[in-house]
């Protein structure tokens, strides 16, 4: 009896190399769906109060406008949202025992993935609301590299340990000089 072969979660667990194990998955913050989401309420609002206002309006002509504008505008608002959740949800971070690996977008993908043993440096920056929610923007400083923050990124301090973590578990150690006196 043959097991099937595991089907890849995601774009991480597809590129994973040989050897590489997932050590931590981080993601977008739920914060990226706020904006969305009130512009979104908005538009729904707008969308029922034209369709209740056009929907009294004695004129056919006029009547028929103001359903299919408040329609579209509640259709607009539902795609708009979704937009945002696909985004959110698409998003992929993780640590592995060899990489950093970070992708975002659907349909235009950025990808950025470095090697352990050439960062020098995590940098977390959390605003007052990052640390109050638990998220903020990561930077990684590669050897030579640049610079490039990913922002909203749930948990970035236990994100950060978890990249340490992984650096310091797969670093030689560090040889003792004997004390010549």
């Amino acid at each position: 009896m043959t097991s099937k072969p595991k089907t890849p979660k995601g774009y991480v667990d597809a590129n994973l190399i040989t050897g590489e194990n997932v050590t931590y998955r981080g993601g977008l913050h739920w914060i990226v769906l706020v904006a969305p989401a009130s512009i979104a309420l908005i538009a729904v609002f707008f969308g029922v109060a034209v369709l209740v206002a056009g929907g009294s309006a004695k004129e056919t002509d006029l009547r028929e406008l103001a359903m299919s504008a408040g329609a579209l505008a509640i259709f607009i608002a539902a795609i708009y949202l979704l937009a945002a959740i696909l985004h959110w949800r698409a998003a992929e971070f993780a640590v592995t025992n060899k990489r950093v690996i970070f992708k975002v977008g659907v349909l235009k993908r950025r990808t950025q993935e470095m090697f352990l043993e050439k960062i020098e440096s995590v940098g977390v920056n959390e605003g007052l609301l990052g640390r109050a929610l638990d998220y903020g923007t990561i930077t990684i400083r590669g050897t030579g590299g640049t610079l490039e923050p990913f922002r909203n990124i749930s948990h970035a301090l236990e994100f950060r340990r978890q990249v340490q973590e992984q650096i310091s578990q797969n670093s030689p150690p560090i040889a003792r000089r004997s004390d010549p006196s």
